[in-house]
């Protein structure tokens, strides 16, 4: 099932400045906060070595307002940077025109490990040792009536073993089609039976979503919700799916009329 959302309930789901999940997303370990701020301190001295040199004749006022603001933002980098990186990715998101509430079936989960980065290092014989850092993460394959199939994989949780095949799976699907007749984009997977948010960056506000999930039980689609377009959301032309011509169907020759012999 798919239900087109107005474009207002949309911005409410992914809203433009990051929420406080999405900011504790980005805030990281302490090797992160560590790593943003030495970047202010940096950014600090490098203000200070340019009004040092430059701040002098007639540019000496311009040269330490500007340096000023500098040294001010450098000071809080560490903790604003976050914010920034939220905004950024959910704009990413947003610049979508279209969206829609996807209700699906989880139709396989499984675990894999994948490679997530790798380290270099030399033994005590002058030996390049090369270290895979491997990661357990879930797949969650996810489809519809219509013959949509998407996939998500994420870091495995506990929760995560309470998902079965079977289960209903909630969603966002994002797209530039005012029909929703490609999907670009999916949101983070909600499995109401057990509720389990399957995902890696949190680009929903949950409850909002959720919310969503319970109008759409009780009431019909109207105001937030758009009455879906008459087209199939799967229908395709077929020149869009093949480079090569529709084939001619065949007609076998007891069936065809005497006006095609003539």
């Amino acid at each position: 099932m798919l239900v087109p959302l107005s474009r207002k309930k949309f911005e409410d789901l992914i809203p433009l400045v990051g929420t406080g999940a999405q900011y504790k997303y980005y805030w990281g370990k302490l090797s992160d906060v560590l790593r943003r701020v030495l970047i202010s301190i940096s950014a600090v001295a490098g203000a200070l070595l340019i009004r040092a040199f430059f701040a002098t004749g007639e540019l000496q006022d311009v040269v330490q307002a500007v340096t000023f603001f500098l040294i001010i933002l450098a000071l809080v980098y560490w903790l604003w940077s976050p914010a920034i990186q939220a905004a950024v990715r959910n704009a990413g998101y947003r610049r979508y025109k279209y969206a829609g509430f996807l209700r699906g079936e989880v139709l396989d989960v499984f675990v894999t490990d994948e490679l997530v980065g790798t380290e270099e290092s030399v033994n005590n014989r002058g030996e390049l040792v090369v270290t895979e850092n491997r990661e357990r993460r879930i797949n969650v394959v996810v489809g519809d009536e219509t013959g949509f199939e998407t996939r998500i994989q994420v870091p495995l949780k506990r929760e995560h073993q309470a998902i079965r095949v079977g289960d209903t799976a909630e969603m966002l699907a994002l797209s530039d089609r005012p029909d929703l007749g490609r999907i670009a984009k999916v949101s983070d997977i909600f499995v109401s039976r057990v509720g389990v948010w399957v995902s890696d960056y949190p680009y929903l506000r949950r409850d909002e979503f959720e919310a969503v999930s319970r109008q759409i039980n009780t009431i019909e689609p109207e105001d937030d919700y758009r009455e879906p377009p008459r087209s199939k959301r799967n229908e395709r032309r077929w020149d869009e799916e093949y480079d090569e011509p529709r084939p001619r169907k065949r007609i076998p020759k007891s069936k065809r009329r005497s006006s095609d012999w003539d």
